[in-house]
């Protein structure tokens, strides 16, 4: 429909589309026995193969090699493939087991001796196998609304818009000055490409003479998500007391969720590790014991509070222990440690030493992956014991199923750091000069503050600037070539006091910041959400 959003049906492969296997002619299926399929995507091969966009020729083409490789990606469809606003169908991709023919048909006339005795042809049939088929892609689902650049006028003529809004070769100053009307479609218009049902609830029949209670904040409807019954205990610094046990909802839950020896186990595993420590990280306790991280959630708020701010935030602390009254609790405090980037640390953002989970370059839009459908967890799982058993064929062995690295939380001389961002506990920074500068004060700590605990004043800032010098001699080892000027040794300790001088601002400036990902294992600043 030109000028206005328009779904089109799933194309019919009866009428119009032709019903069989196609076959991109591209490097990955040039030579091999194995080769992709595509079912029904155009009515002969040239046309499918454009529609696919397998061929390298052009700046929007992604070739067949790069979907191949991804089991993720969806292969995409265009019926009108030099439209850069023309929205695709995606197919998925599905195993198989078939073989690829190529069937020859060849027809010998015979001579025909009387006029009215009728020969028939002799018709001959050469089969060879070219290949076996493991992937098929399959397309399943409806194709995106499509929006035309096109514009209404006032008589309702349909004015086309390419002209004015692509730009095909380098333009002038005159081309983007132009009065041309607002045209900004979105890159699709639903993230769904499959029909679902969805459940509307029905309206709530209440008794004669209900009156709606009268708005408060109690019973608005916020933005946030329900609370989820965990029953964590959150302690602010400024906070005068103390929890000293759980809640009695936390005791219940646990007590029924704990129905067998490996659970008991765990615990009993849990309760030792705050005996030796009274403070712990939720990723630290999961590099110390294997236990399901379902079952964690439940257990923790049994056995300790969680520090919301303060040098604790983000850390569970036994009931009953109270850091801000031990000055020996200060090894435990919490360092938010971030890997800089920038030209005066000796790399360039592309140059990272450790590379980012997720890039704005590199962004796919949602209908073009496909999902893992994830196993969901049920309450009879968590019964039978997910801590350490539950699959006789895993790959690893029961008792380190759940357990991570101890890089997630232990910072050791000449290794990086698996993430960006961590948060360390000053007792798992396992360097000595590390170690030396935490000690400053050791016996004669005598307040505690929110910023710095027990420490002296700005021990933070000294620790990642040490920290962060290390990291560059790691790469400066590592990979020369990103350090063209060598400096000496004098050098280095001018630019160790340059990055904690009187220039902090610039610092912070030039500095990227780096937010913790979704998905990162060690994002304690995230872990309240589990339990709000």
């Amino acid at each position: 429909t030109h000028g206005a959003a328009a779904r089109p049906a799933l194309p019919a492969f009866g009428s119009g589309f032709g019903l069989g296997v196609f076959v991109p002619r591209c490097q990955l299926c040039e030579g091999r026995r194995r080769v992709p399929t595509v079912e029904g995507v155009g009515p002969n091969r040239a046309q499918g193969r454009r529609a696919v966009r397998c061929d390298a020729d052009g700046a929007r083409a992604r070739p067949c090699r790069q979907i191949y490789a991804d089991p993720a990606k969806r292969l995409e469809l265009y019926f009108r493939p030099k439209d850069p606003y023309c929205h695709p169908v995606c197919a998925n991709r599905f195993p198989t087991s078939t073989v690829l023919l190529k069937v020859k048909r060849r027809t010998k006339k015979k001579k025909q001796l009387d006029a009215e005795e009728q020969i028939q042809p002799e018709v001959q049939f050469e089969m060879e196998i070219l290949g076996t088929v493991t992937t098929v892609y399959k397309f399943q689902g409806m194709s995106d609304f499509q929006y035309l650049a096109m514009h209404s006028g006032p008589d309702g003529k349909q004015t086309s818009m390419y002209d004015k809004v692509l730009m095909l070769k380098p333009e002038k100053e005159e081309f983007f000055n132009r009065e041309l009307p607002l045209y900004i479609p979105p890159p699709i218009f639903s993230r769904l490409d499959t029909p679902v049902d969805y459940f509307y609830r029905p309206d709530i029949q209440h008794r004669e003479g209900y009156n709606n209670p009268q708005v408060s904040g109690e019973n608005l409807i916020g933005l946030s998500r329900a609370r989820r019954p965990h029953n964590a205990i959150f302690v602010n610094f400024d906070d005068e007391e103390i929890p000293t046990k759980p809640l009695d909802a936390a005791v219940q839950t646990w007590k029924k969720m704990c129905t067998n020896p490996v659970d008991k186990k765990v615990e009993e595993e849990l309760r030792k590790l705050f005996e030796v420590r009274p403070v712990w990280s939720r990723n630290a306790v999961k590099a110390n014991i294997s236990v399901h991280p379902d079952k964690l959630k439940l257990l923790l708020p049994y056995l300790a509070y969680y520090m919301l701010t303060g040098p604790w935030r983000s850390l569970w602390v036994r009931f009953g222990y109270d850091p801000r009254k031990h000055p020996e609790a200060k090894i435990y405090q919490v360092l938010d440690f971030r890997i800089r980037c920038g030209m005066k640390y000796g790399y360039a953002p592309n140059d990272m030493p450790v590379k980012a989970k997720r890039s704005t370059y590199n962004y796919s839009l949602p209908i073009t992956v496909k999902k893992q459908v994830s196993h969901t967890v049920s309450v009879h799982d968590l019964k039978q014991g997910l801590g350490t058993s539950g699959a006789s064929g895993a790959k690893k062995p029961a008792s380190s199923r759940y357990k991570l690295k101890e890089s997630i939380y232990i910072f050791r001389e000449g290794a990086l750091p698996p993430y960006r961002q961590m948060f360390y506990q000053l007792c798992d920074l396992n360097v000595e000069s590390l170690q030396k500068i935490i000690r400053r004060n050791d016996g004669t700590e005598s307040e505690c503050t929110e910023r710095d605990g027990w420490c002296l004043p700005k021990t933070s800032d000294d620790l990642r600037d040490t920290m962060s010098l290390m990291i560059k001699q790691i790469i400066r080892s590592t990979r020369p070539a990103l350090f063209s000027n060598t400096t000496s040794s004098e050098d280095g300790k001018e630019q160790l006091a340059y990055e904690s001088g009187e220039d902090e601002d610039d610092e912070e400036e030039e500095e990227e910041d780096f937010k913790p990902s979704d998905g990162s294992e060690n994002e304690m600043e995230t872990e309240i959400l589990d339990y709000v």
